[in-house]
C-alpha cells in the first residue's frame, strides 16, 4: 500500500498532533466563519443571529478535540457533513460573496473531516497493509 510521503516521513506520535491542531483550527475556522457571514460580510434576510445561532453546535466538540478524546474525534467527522451540505448548497444556490464563503466552508468541512479521520486511524493503529 502506497503511502503519502508527508505521512510516511512523519513519525505516527507527531501526525496525531499535527491532525488534532489541523481539526481544532478547522472548528474554529467554521465558528469564526459562521459568524462574520452571518452577521457581518452577508447578512441573512432570516435575520443575521438566528443564523448564526449555526456556530454554537461547533463549540461544543472544542474540548473533547483539545482533549484528544477519541468519541469526539469521531461524531465530529460524522456531524461535519451538516456544514458541509450546507455549504454546498449555498455554494450553488447564493451568488457573490455568499457563494465564496461558502466554498470555504466546504474546504474547512473537508479539513475537519481529513483531520478527524487521519487521528482516530493513526491513533488507533490502524495503519497496517491488509494482506
Amino acid at each position: 500500500m502506497h503511502t503519502p510521503e508527508f505521512a510516511a516521513a512523519t513519525p505516527p506520535g507527531t501526525l496525531v498532533a499535527i491532525t488534532r491542531w489541523v481539526a481544532v483550527a478547522s472548528v474554529l475556522g467554521l465558528i469564526v466563519l459562521s459568524l462574520a457571514w452571518e452577521l457581518w460580510l452577508v447578512p441573512s434576510r432570516a435575520g443575521g443571529v438566528v443564523a448564526a445561532a449555526k456556530a454554537l453546535p461547533l463549540c461544543i466538540p472544542l474540548g473533547g478535540l483539545l482533549r484528544r478524546r477519541m468519541y469526539t474525534y469521531r461524531w465530529v467527522s460524522l456531524m461535519v457533513w451538516i456544514y458541509f451540505i450546507e455549504g454546498v448548497v449555498r455554494a450553488y444556490s447564493d451568488r457573490g460573496l455568499s457563494a465564496q464563503l461558502a466554498l470555504v466552508e466546504v474546504v474547512l468541512c473537508l479539513t475537519l473531516f481529513a483531520a478527524c479521520v487521519t487521528h482516530v486511524k493513526k491513533r488507533l493503529g490502524k495503519t497496517k497493509a491488509k494482506p
